[in-house]
C-alpha cells in the first residue's frame, strides 16, 4: 500500500469512532448510519491489513495498530482544523506556533519572549534557529510564522516583510563576582589591556563595541570570540575574563551573584525584531506577545 491509495476519507470516519469509542454515536455525529460506517472502517482495516478495533461486550477498543493510526490520525486532523481556524482569522482547539530566531539571540531573551506561551495548554511550539537569511527563506515560504532577530530587515520588492521593533536594551561589561563585587569599570576608556571574552565577528553588537574601542584609542587583550550567546554565556561564568553582553544573556547568573555588572555603555545596544510576511493569516496570540514586547525585552535585574 502507497500514499496514494490511503482512503483519508477513511480515516476521519476512523478518527471520529476512536475519540467517541462507540460506533452509534459516531454515526450519529457523522450522519450516516451505522452499517455504512463499519463498512468504512472495515475497508480501512483491509487497506492497512490490520485490524483497528476490538469488541469488548458493546465498547470498541483500539488494537496496538489502532492507538498508533489514531496518534497519526490526531496529528493529520488536529492539523487541519488548526489550518481552517487560520484560515477564518480564528484558532479553535491547538494552536502552532512556529517561532525561528538568529543564532547569535539570546536564549533567555527567547524564553522571556515566549513564556506567556509556556503556560498555556493550546499552544504547541516549535523554536528553531539558524542563519538570518535561512530563517527568512523559510518565512516566506511560510515554513515559520515569526522570525527573531537583533537587526532590522530593510525594504526589498522581491521579498515584502514585516519588520517589527521589539525593543532595546544596553549592553554590559560583565564578571565574576570573586574578582569584581564592588567595582566598576568606564565603557570603553578602562578596558586598554583586560582580558575580555566579545561576540563574534558577525555580531552587530561586536562591530558597535570595536568602534567604540577604535574612537577611544582603548585595545582590550582579546581572549574569544563567540558566536553563540548560550556558549558567551558559559564563557561569562567560567572563564574569570570580563564579557561584553547583554544581561538578558546572564539573567540568571546576575540575579544569583554568580556574576556582576562592571560597567555599562548606552552607546552600545541590542535592537530586537520580530520579522513576519505582511499578508500571513492572524494568530491571536502572536499579536499577544507583540503587544506585550516591552515587558518581554527587559531582562530581569538583581535585587
Amino acid at each position: 500500500m502507497n500514499l496514494e491509495q490511503l482512503n483519508f476519507h477513511h480515516l476521519l470516519y476512523f478518527w471520529r469512532v476512536a475519540k467517541e469509542g462507540h460506533l452509534t454515536r459516531a454515526a450519529q455525529a457523522l450522519h450516516i448510519s451505522q452499517s455504512a460506517l463499519s463498512a468504512q472502517i472495515r475497508q480501512l482495516e483491509e487497506r492497512l491489513g490490520e485490524a483497528l478495533f476490538e469488541r469488548e461486550g458493546r465498547r470498541l477498543v483500539l488494537t496496538d495498530t489502532g492507538q498508533l493510526v489514531l496518534a497519526y490520525a490526531e496529528n493529520i486532523f488536529g492539523l487541519g482544523q488548526e489550518m481552517l481556524g487560520r484560515l477564518r482569522g480564528h484558532g479553535d482547539g491547538m494552536v502552532r506556533l512556529r517561532v525561528g530566531s538568529v543564532a547569535t539571540m539570546s536564549r533567555n531573551y527567547q524564553e522571556n519572549w515566549i513564556r506567556p506561551l509556556l503556560a498555556d495548554p493550546s499552544v504547541v511550539l516549535t523554536l528553531e534557529s539558524g542563519s538570518l537569511e535561512d530563517l527568512l527563506e523559510r518565512l516566506t515560504r511560510h515554513q515559520l510564522d515569526v522570525v527573531l532577530a537583533n537587526e532590522a530587515v530593510g525594504p526589498d520588492p522581491g521579498r515584502p516583510l514585516h519588520c517589527r521593533y521589539l525593543g532595546s536594551q544596553a549592553i554590559s561589561l560583565v564578571g565574576p563576582a570573586s574578582a569584581w563585587s564592588g567595582r566598576e569599570l568606564r565603557v570603553p576608556r578602562d578596558l586598554d589591556g583586560v582580558d575580555i571574552a566579545l561576540p563574534g565577528p558577525r555580531n552587530r553588537l561586536r562591530a558597535q563595541f570595536d568602534a567604540l574601542c577604535m574612537t577611544a584609542g582603548v585595545k582590550p587583550r582579546l581572549r574569544a570570540e563567540v558566536d553563540d550567546m548560550a556558549m558567551l554565556r558559559l564563557i561569562a561564568r567560567d572563564s574569570g575574563w570580563l564579557t561584553v553582553l547583554p544581561e538578558v544573556v546572564v539573567q540568571d547568573e546576575l540575579r544569583t551573584g554568580t556574576l556582576v555588572r562592571v560597567g555599562q555603555s548606552t552607546q552600545l545596544q541590542e535592537r530586537f525584531y520580530a520579522i513576519t510576511t505582511p499578508h500571513r493569516h492572524r494568530i491571536e496570540r502572536l499579536e499577544q506577545l507583540f503587544a506585550s514586547a516591552p515587558a518581554a525585552a527587559a531582562p530581569r535585574r538583581k535585587r
